[in-house]
């Protein structure tokens, strides 16, 4: 396979690399030209780049090739190992070719990076140090790898000769992190760092994006040789290939079982986030008039507000995703990996539906769910030839009675905010940040916090950032840090909790330094909410070490001595009036709003339990789940948890 490197007037002529992002996938499977446009964004920055055979350190052509790359901001902490990188980072600042953001702590610069990522479409970069700086990464690494985000992950070692020897700061990152990352590197010859770089960002762009480790020893990074730089997109790594297109005979199945389906449902992961897949959603929706559902990472492929949308679905989705689910008749899973929150007892989940799954990565193909019309292909192409294939085509009447019993459900079934009365709701929180700011970037930690937000934010495409997979505590505020930096103009909000912001409240710090002007907003019931709702629920109140209020700090205070302008909100008279003081505040402002403690949050679908059997949910009994099912082939009915008709053996 022969590539030739776009040229900067080719790349500037291009779609933006964050359109090219692609989501869930085999590691090498994103056609080249993607790659390439990803990897040459703003090239023609580059300036007064190094002669063909110039003797220069590792360290400058590490940081050579980043700026070739397009790479304007890392986000990193310093150490012995990785000192001469450091070294050279500085003299690349003063040229301008890119910004670093000092962390208080590497695993905030993992997510910085994993945030600026999510929120642009390009890879984020960030870098540590040996040894414990490189086990800090470690979080923030799985967290990328899996939310399938694209990252470069450089850390410092100690010397080629001291390897193995236990020396002093040295730890094997590169067999630590095998799990988690897409592919990795031990760099031996700073000959090879050039080709290094082009490679990593290639695959961590590629396909199902994802994160890559490049180990920098200390003396690669001090050797000199004779540079010979390497263009972005010209190095493919062995075993490289081709994104798969998706295959005509699937499309036309596929295609066939929404001409026939009454009950349909899309259901819409952060695949079609990564593959910018948005648009492509709305037109076969609205085509064929098919109510759409996200999970949570694909909060924002799909407008809420739209007649057509039906919300998260899952454990804390709303009530008419869930039942929906239950009873349609044709899933279609664009980019989603039916993961064990979105489908509770799997054997339960659509268990009437016949299944299309789009998907770039064929190894979530039929993992969890087996399909009928399996499409291994990026969720945006795929769905554009489904649209090409259907342009004569309509609804033709054929779902508007099954839109009319979601309407039902959402009248009867809607997410609640509790009556103002006595301490503020926390979902009242939420609903103030939905009126005051809703063209914001959000982030958020992981609690309760995160699932009211879900509920009750609507966000666009990639400005809805939140740690889904992993559920990592802490992620909020670096997150919001990371696309601070890549939208200096935009607001940016973090929704946290008391637990959860502790975990990376070092943050502040940096915040200060660059004068970020992230607003972080701090939902404080006293507790690990998730954590005493389950002990409240399933372990009969027994409340082990999930109470926070010992030991719980002054957070305005602690902002403000960070040099971080804190509030403090505990009047419902005053949470739209602070709020909107703390929104407007030019630089970065903590606000502790005091909630109730003990709200939960609802529905919930309890563990091994169907998407159906949600809890806290007002009884209408009359518009419950169908408790029988009718075979399409001969007309019986049977009890619903048949799966197949006992009369004629058609599948139900």
């Amino acid at each position: 396979m022969t590539l030739t490197p776009l040229t900067p007037a080719q790349a500037a002529s291009r779609e933006p690399a964050a359109n090219d992002s692609r989501p869930g996938a085999t590691a090498l499977s994103q056609p080249l030209a993607v790659a390439q446009q990803t990897a040459v964004a703003q090239q023609t920055a580059v300036a007064q780049p190094v002669g063909v055979g110039r003797r220069v350190s590792g360290a400058y052509a590490l940081m050579d090739a980043l700026h070739r790359h397009g790479v304007r901001h890392i986000f990193g902490y310093p150490g012995g190992a990785i000192l001469p990188i450091y070294d050279e980072l500085y003299q690349a600042e003063q040229r301008g070719w890119l910004k670093h953001i000092l962390v208080r702590h590497e695993q905030g610069g993992t997510h910085a990076a994993d945030a600026y990522a999510r929120a642009t479409g390009k890879v984020g970069v960030c870098f540590g140090t040996s040894g414990p700086g490189a086990t800090n990464l470690v979080t923030g690494i799985a967290t990328a790898q899996m939310d399938s985000v694209p990252m470069v992950v450089i850390t410092g070692q100690v010397p080629r000769a001291a390897i193995g020897t236990d020396a002093f700061q040295e730890t094997d990152i590169f067999g630590i992190t095998l799990p988690i990352v897409k592919h990795s590197w031990v760099v031996r010859d700073p000959a090879d760092i050039g080709r290094i770089v082009a490679e990593a960002f290639l695959i961590a762009a590629s396909g199902r994006p994802g994160p890559v480790l490049i180990d920098v020893p200390k003396d690669v990074g001090t050797e000199e040789f004779d540079y010979i730089p390497v263009e972005p997109g010209s190095a493919v790594p062995a075993g490289f290939r081709s994104s798969p297109l998706p295959h005509p005979e699937s499309i036309e199945k596929a295609l066939e079982l929404i001409r026939h389906a009454h009950r349909p449902l899309l259901y819409v992961g952060g695949g079609s986030i990564s593959a910018a897949a948005h648009e492509a959603v709305l037109t076969l929706a609205e085509r064929f008039r098919i109510p759409v559902t996200t999970t949570l990472m694909g909060k924002g492929a799909f407008d809420e507000r739209h007649d057509l949308a039906v919300g998260m679905l899952g454990m804390h989705g709303t009530a008419y995703a869930n039942f929906a689910v239950t009873e349609c008749d044709l899933l279609i899973a664009a980019g989603a990996r039916f993961d064990d929150r979105v489908t509770g007892r799997l054997d339960s989940f659509a268990p009437r539906a016949q299944v299309i799954h789009i998907d770039i990565d064929a190894a979530e193909v039929g993992k969890n769910r087996l399909p009928e019309v399996p499409v291994v292909a990026d969720v945006r192409t795929a769905l554009e030839a489904l649209l090409k294939a259907s342009a004569a085509d309509d609804s033709a009447g054929r779902t508007e009675a099954w839109l009319r019993r979601i309407e039902g459900w959402k009248q009867y079934y809607p997410l609640v905010v509790p009556a103002p009365e006595g301490e503020i709701a926390p979902q009242e929180v939420m609903v103030a940040l939905r009126q005051l700011a809703p063209g914001a970037f959000y982030t958020t930690d992981v609690g309760q916090h995160q699932m009211w937000a879900a509920q009750f934010l609507n966000t666009g495409p990639r400005r809805w950032i939140s740690s889904a997979g992993l559920g990592t505590m802490g992620f909020g505020m670096p997150a919001a840090m990371g696309v601070q930096m890549a939208f200096p103009e935009e607001q940016v909000i973090c929704v946290a909790g008391d637990a959860s912001i502790l975990m990376n409240i070092q943050e502040l710090g940096t915040l200060a330094q660059y004068q970020l002007p992230v607003k972080v907003v701090v939902v404080n019931n006293g507790w690990q909410g998730m954590v005493r709702q389950w002990q409240e629920s399933f372990y009969e109140e027994r409340y082990s070490n999930s109470e926070m209020t010992g030991g719980m700090p002054n957070f305005p205070a602690l902002a403000e001595s960070f040099g971080v302008r804190g509030f403090r909100i505990d009047d419902r008279d005053q949470l739209h009036t602070q709020l909107a003081e703390a929104l407007a505040h030019p630089g970065p402002a903590f606000v502790d709003v005091r909630v109730r403690r003990n709200e939960n949050c609802y529905p919930m679908v309890p563990p091994g339990a169907s998407n159906a059997q949600m809890v806290g949910l007002p009884s209408h009994p009359e518009l419950a789940i169908d408790p029988d099912r009718h075979c399409g082939a001969c007309g019986s009915t049977t009890a619903s948890a048949h799966l197949h008709c006992p009369s004629c053996g058609s599948k139900l």
